[in-house]
Order: C-alpha cells, then structure tokens, then sequence
C-alpha cells in the first residue's frame, strides 16, 4: 500500500505545480471592448432593410422630453438586446456599459430597463391594433415570395407571481396549475417567419379570437400575398372558421378534435389502407350537426411500432393505436394530405427557438397590452435574424440565434481613431477573415425586395 501512496501524493504535487502554473495574474484594464463585435454585422443589414425610417413614420409613443430616447432607437436596442443575450428587462441594462457597440450602432447612450419600461407601458389595445399589422404588412411587402403557406397554431406561456395582467390560470400542459397567457401566432411556411401574433389571457378558449385573428392575418399583415396553403392545430377546429376560410377562397389542412360523434365515426371505417410499418390511412366524408359535409382524413399508428407517434388512443377495444384526424378541402391522394400537414411540425420549432433564444416567456410587464407590445416586437427582432440568416448566411439559414451568436456574433472588438477616423476592428485568426469580409459584401448589395425561392 506504501508504494501506491507515495504514486499519489507525487501526482498530487504535480496537479498543484500545473495548477500554480495555469494561473496568470489579473490585471485590470479601462479599454472598451465588446465582446459581439459580429453585431457589426446586424448594424449593416438593418441598414439594408430600411425598416428605421419606417419605424419613424409609425404611430409610436412619442419621447417625454429632448433628454429622452427617439423611439426607433428604444426599438432597435430592444432587439439588440435579445440577439445579444437578453431575455428579461434587466438583462437589458447589460449593454449599457459596452460603448463599443453603442458606437457600431451610432448611439451615444442605451436605454436602462425603466425606459424600456415606461416606453411599452405606453402601448394600447388601439395602438397595438394600429402599429403592429402596418409593420407586419411593411415587413413582409419588402419579401418577394408568393403562393405562401401560413401555419396557425396557439401556445402557452407561463408567467410566476400574480402580477401580470390576463395572466391566469387555464390550460397548460407542462405547468399544471401556474398562471400563463395563451397567445395565438401565424408562421410563413416558406420564410420561417412569424406572420401576426396575439397575446391572450390564460384561460381563453383555444378558438377565442381566431377568426378575427385570421382576418388580420390575411387582411393586414398579409395583404397582397397570395394564400396557397392554411394549415391549422386543433384548437382552430371549429365551423365558424371552416367555413370563413371556405369563404375566402383558402386551401386547409386542419386538425380536429376527436369529438364522440367523430370518434364514432372513425370506429366505424373499414377498408385501412398500410402506409408504411404501423402506420395506416383512411378517409371519410363527415359532417357535425348544423355543419356541412367535408373530407376528414385519419391516421392511425401503432403504438409498439411507433412509439413516439402523436395521436390519441381512442378505443378501448382496439388498444395499443393511437389515432389522429384532419379535416380538408384539397383534393389529393390521403399519404400526400397527411405528409404536407406533418410539415407543419417545424412551427413548434420557431415557437421553442423564440422561447428558448429570443425570451419571449420572460419579458413580462404589468399591464396586459404593454407585455402584447414587447411580445410582437419580439416577433419582429425575430423575423429580422430570419432575414438575416437567409440572404446573409445561405449556407446557415435554419441556424438558432445561439448557434449564430458563437458562430459569427461572438467576437471581440475595439474602436480605434485611424486617420481622423474611427474604425472597429475585429479580433478574428486570418483564415476567416474572408469568410467575414464574405459576409459584409453580400450584405452590401443586399436591397428589398427580398426574393424567396418558390418551394
């Protein structure tokens, strides 16, 4: 035992003379340095985008005073804020202290969290429904795509404490019993953009407000686009909104809700037609009371096949089949129907990206419609890094904001005055320094309309 005690403690002497050796001292230092000097990036395409000038023509909350802030610029920081890393207010007091990258973005001093505060405290019901879809509709009439898909879906977000406005206590899947808001949101198909959001209370109905939800959609923030394609989760499942879409002209795959007379009439289908292993199709032609027949397609899965297949198990008698249903008036084969509706799965993506990346379940005020206002500029600051990734970075354009943020935002910087001027520059190894200087060009001759491929 001696022997392997004497190995120890001579490992042991080594591990503190490499630790003492690791240890550099620590020197302090009054030189300004961002740590996202890649934001420089950001600065360049929103520069591209025109949407500053457009904000100074929308009907914001106007500044106090001449000491206060332009409300583009509380905008603007607000967005650089969460692409930075921010995902509550006082996080937003973080940039305050980097006067590197207040200089990349020209302003002489950031917004603390009180003005971000005060600024969306000033936002109603009336100047939500006047704001909002008019930069919606300026967004998306700068984006050349056509024949679009709009994905509808609803989520929850939870909120702790008491003290938010509509933030009750209602359906909430992963914190039973917690207070939350329900809000309702509307995704283009093609751009992975976010195409209208409404915040709701918690204990809102999942159909509340949808219709009127849609005709702003299409109305508003979509007005001129064509509408090839709604696809819509269950809670949109009603005849109200069957119809209104029948109406206007729209394409749907929608999922239902498995009601007993559905329920009965799915039990009653013979004839199931193998997709593939545990997987089986069929269709019927069904109608609610005081509801018009319609097409309903059904899937059914089985379980110990596929185990981590979505769906509802239905039948007593029939155990281990989970079944799902969808309701549609295209005129297709029953695998293509259920392949262009799975396709929509990818929202639930956006929706855990801007709650995981972009803080949507955390920035929370008192007033209801002041936490509204934060919550669809947040959409906006989302759409932008959308832009941005798809015609800045090509090769990266499904990437997270947290993937991006060490990838390319992530970098050290400094301002310097060379030649009666000042110039960042960018601590980054040489090798992908034309990577960078790639990067800026495109973004140089960059120019609205922003043309996406026909898919």
């Amino acid at each position: 035992m001696k022997p392997l005690k004497i190995v120890y403690e001579l490992r042991f002497c080594v591990v503190v003379k490499l630790t003492q050796m690791v240890n550099l001292p620590i020197v302090y230092s009054d030189k300004q340095v961002t740590p996202y000097g890649g934001m420089s990036l950001m600065k360049r395409f929103i520069d591209q985008t025109g949407i500053r000038n457009f904000l100074k023509g929308l009907n914001l909350p106007t500044r106090g005073s001449n000491r206060g802030y332009h409300p583009e610029h509380i905008i603007e920081s607000f967005w650089l804020s969460i692409w930075t890393g921010a995902s509550r207010y006082i996080h937003c007091d973080w940039l305050r202290y980097d006067k590197v990258l207040q200089s990349v973005f020209s302003w002489d001093q950031m917004p603390s969290q009180s003005t971000y505060s005060r600024f969306f405290g000033k936002f109603s019901q009336k100047r939500n429904t006047e704001v909002f879809p008019e930069l919606q509709h300026w967004f998306f009439d700068q984006i050349g795509v056509d024949n679009i898909t709009v994905d509808f879906d609803s989520t929850v977000i939870t909120r702790y404490g008491d003290q938010q406005e509509g933030s009750t206590k209602g359906y909430n899947p992963n914190k039973r019993g917690r207070n939350s808001h329900h809000p309702l949101m509307a995704f283009v198909g093609q751009t992975r953009m976010v195409a209208n959001a409404w915040l709701r209370p918690g204990n809102t109905a999942d159909s509340s407000s949808c219709k009127s939800f849609m005709e702003e959609t299409f109305k508003q923030a979509l007005k001129g686009k064509k509408v090839g394609l709604v696809r819509a989760d269950s809670g949109f499942y009603t005849e109200e909104l069957l119809s209104y879409l029948e109406d206007e002209g729209h394409n749907y795959i929608m999922a239902t809700r498995m009601y007993p007379n559905v329920k009965s009439a799915v039990w009653g289908l013979n004839n199931w037609i193998n997709l593939s292993r545990g997987i089986e199709l069929n269709s019927m032609i069904f109608s609610h009371e005081n509801g018009k027949p319609r097409r309903y397609i059904i899937v059914k899965k089985q379980v110990d096949i596929r185990p981590k297949s979505g769906g509802k198990e239905l039948f007593e008698d029939l155990p281990g089949y989970r079944f799902s249903c969808y309701v549609t008036n295209l005129d297709l084969p029953l695998d293509q129907i259920w392949n262009i509706y799975n396709t929509r799965a990818d929202c639930e993506n956006r929706i855990k990206e801007l709650k995981d990346d972009f803080g949507l379940e955390s920035f929370c005020l008192q007033d209801f419609w002041a936490t509204e206002a934060s919550f669809r500029f947040i959409m906006v600051a989302y759409n932008l890094m959308s832009l941005f990734r798809h015609f800045a970075l090509n090769h990266h354009n499904r990437a997270t904001l947290k993937t991006l943020k060490s990838y390319c935002f992530a970098l050290g910087a400094w301002t310097v005055n060379h030649a009666n001027k000042q110039v960042l520059k960018i601590s980054l190894p040489a090798k992908r320094r034309p990577w960078m200087d790639g990067i800026f060009a495109q973004i140089k001759n960059l120019s609205p309309p922003f043309i996406y491929p026909n898919e």
